[in-house]
């Protein structure tokens, strides 16, 4: 009942969104022809442009709102940020507006314009602002009276986690928390805790906890410090991505790097740990650039993957191209396609990695194993959204069940697509067997916690670099 109640309430809130925007250019398109004409007023409504604007450029800021707001459910949001959002976000659109549509229209002076850019602009964004802080005061009420509520885990059982409860259950104002029950982390020793709310069970219990019990938010309330007991906590949390929230106590250290960042002035001091790697704007423009980038290669390219597959197919007996599976973006397999640069039936003997002067590889297949001619097809992944060009390069199931063993943490690098080249290809390129694997492995962690357009240019870059210069290993 509560989870529709919220989908309502944030599906009104982007109705309010759609309804505000087109008040705004209708005050606007108002506004522009009592500048032209006093009398041509009244022939607003029958111009079909007004008609046209209402509904168009409305749809044009839902498509902005949505690509820039994080807004999946209201009652997760801060009025501050969201105000300022909403400035930032009115002046772009409306300067794209000011450009696309206003600018060639015909005016007496250039004061025209500055008065029509700050009218649209005030219009739009007192408009949409007010909207939004009404809706978003409602629902803040709302979670501070406890009518809305989320079904809450706490991770711990010691001191630490008693002190956080009843911060969190003596507070005038609720933020919502809905404690189903705790998590033990120390072993059996509950008896902080075990008055207050039902034991679950324990760390290896935590995932099916969250499913049966529709846990909505998870507090660890151990000290960051203890990275033994958090680091396979935050590796089972990662299973359920965005669905469920993770907040942990920080320590004094956590406080000094700036780390904790507070959304409510009275709420509990909490780490809140975002399993968003990049900002939505930046994911689309990042897949845009995957098309777009491997489209154009596969054209130009062409001439070179005709030449690729000659040599390839004189150089052994066999298929031109080599399909492996592969382990993709959530743990999905996906055919990965590449030049065949071996022997057929070179994994007779099972899996194996490739190493320097490897004799299963044809002397073409060395070359172009020496540029990555081979991995050229890898494009057409791209293309088909099985693949990015920049992320860490997929692996087989039976050498990533090898990593696991030793270090858990590779499945962190599923949560985004593979990648033609990498940050770990680049510093340490191929792999020879499982040690140097983990050894990349720590760029490509490095590369999932800092993932940025500019970092994915930058890799680019030097992959560009490594090919020119031969080093492809």
């Amino acid at each position: 009942m509560q989870r529709r109640l919220r989908q309502r309430d944030t599906l009104l809130y982007g109705i309010a969104d759609f309804a505000m925007a087109m008040l705004a250019w209708a005050l606007f398109f108002l506004y522009r022809k009592t500048l032209e004409d006093a009398a041509l007023t009244a022939e607003v409504f029958q111009d079909p442009n007004f008609y046209l604007g209402v509904l168009i450029v409305p749809v044009g800021w839902v498509l902005l709102y949505g690509i820039f707001d994080q807004h999946t459910d209201i009652y997760r949001m801060s009025r501050l940020t969201t105000l300022t959002q909403t400035f930032f976000l009115s002046f772009l659109g409306v300067t794209f507006l000011f450009f696309s549509l206003i600018l060639d229209d015909v005016v007496r002076d250039y004061r025209t314009y500055y008065n029509s850019f700050l009218t649209l602009f005030g219009l739009h964004f007192f408009l949409t602002a007010l909207s939004r802080m009404i809706l978003l005061t409602r629902a803040s009420r709302r979670l501070k009276s406890g009518l809305i509520t989320f079904n809450t885990l706490l991770v711990g059982g010691n001191q630490n986690a008693l002190d956080l409860y009843w911060d969190i259950k003596n507070r005038k104002k609720g933020l919502g928390n809905k404690f189903i029950g705790f998590v033990d982390t120390n072993g059996g020793s509950d008896q902080f805790m075990s008055e207050h709310m039902p034991l679950l069970g324990t760390v290896q219990d935590l995932g099916q906890i969250i499913r049966s019990h529709e846990i909505e938010e998870v507090i660890i309330a151990i000290e960051t410090s203890e990275h033994n007991r958090l680091r396979g906590i935050l590796n089972i949390l990662f299973d359920f991505g965005e669905q469920v929230l993770v907040k942990i106590i920080p320590d004094m250290y956590d406080i000094l790097l700036g780390t904790v960042k507070m959304n409510h002035v009275y709420g509990a001091v909490l780490i809140e740990i975002r399993q968003e790697l990049m900002p939505k704007w930046q994911r689309m423009l990042k897949r845009l650039i995957d098309v777009t980038v491997s489209a154009i290669a596969l054209v130009i390219l062409s001439p070179l993957l005709l030449y690729t597959a000659i040599r390839v197919r004189l150089s052994s007996p066999g298929p031109i191209f080599f399909e492996q599976e592969r382990i993709g973006l959530n743990g999905q397999p996906f055919k990965i396609i590449k030049f065949r640069s071996m022997y057929v039936d070179a994994e007779h003997m099972g899996p194996q990695l490739s190493t320097d002067n490897d004799p299963r590889c044809t002397p073409w297949g060395a070359v172009m194993r020496k540029y990555r001619l081979d991995e050229v097809p890898n494009f057409w992944n791209v293309l088909s959204g099985e693949m990015s060009l920049v992320g860490p390069r997929p692996e087989r199931q039976y050498f990533i069940d090898l990593i696991i063993e030793q270090n858990p943490h590779y499945k962190h690098l599923l949560k985004v697509r593979p990648g033609i080249t990498s940050w770990g290809q680049v510093k340490y390129g191929y792999a020879s067997n499982v040690q140097e694997m983990l050894q990349r492995l720590r760029f490509d962690l490095l590369y999932i916690e800092n993932m940025t357009l500019a970092l994915d240019f930058k890799i680019m870059f030097y992959t560009v670099l490594v090919l020119l210069q031969g080093r492809g290993k």
